[in-house]
């Protein structure tokens, strides 16, 4: 079931009718993550620098050069870090037309699932970057843990990933509570393809496409629960 989902969102993230949702999503991420090394790098040259120059006088020139160069590392491994959780809140946006897309394409014969209004889209989007930034966070301090490290990245963002992005397509047919009670009752199965979802994150450039991937592969996975169901009724 959760290959399946899997395959088929993968497939569908490179189809014409994803390209307008992936451009406008790549589009807005570029443009926010533009701002924020602006506004970073302005914020280490209003207030780190000059505080270093206080608490340090008299440092030689080379002193200066090489404390631009780690801040240069420092701000490139930042925005490393705010990749993923740019993109999550920027793809919320559109995470309504990803899910339509593959419920016209992959289900015809099915009613369309009921689009988020405007501002419980905005909340949801908001959210996810919540997620996303708590979960990396978590992640990070538990690498310094002897014994968990990497395991920690893929089972708190699998965790964490899973449940919203389920939640988010089985809401678009259930109320929020029965939304819930689902992905509940489907726990194991919502973590396991929460972990796929945490294997996607993880690689670079190819991070910046995990919300197209979670929001089509959960379309699917929930259609999957769904069917299962009904059938066991």
């Amino acid at each position: 079931m959760i290959s399946n989902a899997a395959r088929a969102a993968f497939s569908r993230l490179f189809s014409p009718e994803f390209r307008a949702v992936f451009l406008k999503t790549l589009g807005l991420t570029v443009l926010a993550l533009v701002a924020l090394w602006f506004v970073l790098t302005g914020l280490v040259d209003w207030l780190a620098l000059p505080w270093v120059h206080s608490l340090l006088p008299g440092l030689p020139s080379w002193a200066g050069w090489l404390g631009g160069i780690i801040a240069a590392i420092a701000l490139a491994f930042g925005m490393a870090l705010l990749i993923a959780p740019v993109t999550a809140i920027v793809a919320g946006l559109f995470l309504d037309d990803i899910a339509e897309v593959v419920e016209r394409t992959d289900y015809p014969a099915d009613p369309v699932g009921r689009a988020m209004p405007a501002l419980r889209s905005l909340v949801l989007s908001v959210k996810f970057f919540g997620v996303v930034i708590l979960g990396n966070i978590v992640a990070l301090l538990l690498l310094l843990v002897p014994g968990v490290n990497i395991a920690a990245f893929f089972i708190v963002n699998g965790y964490l990933l899973g449940r919203e992005f389920f939640e988010f397509a089985a809401m678009r047919f259930r109320p929020e509570d029965e939304a819930r009670a689902l992905r509940r009752k489907h726990a194991g199965t919502v973590f396991l393809a929460g972990l796929l979802i945490a294997a996607f994150l993880a690689v670079p450039l190819l991070n910046l496409l995990t919300p197209l991937f979670a929001a089509a592969m959960m379309v699917h996975l929930h259609k999957a629960v769904g069917a299962r169901e009904s059938a066991g009724r």
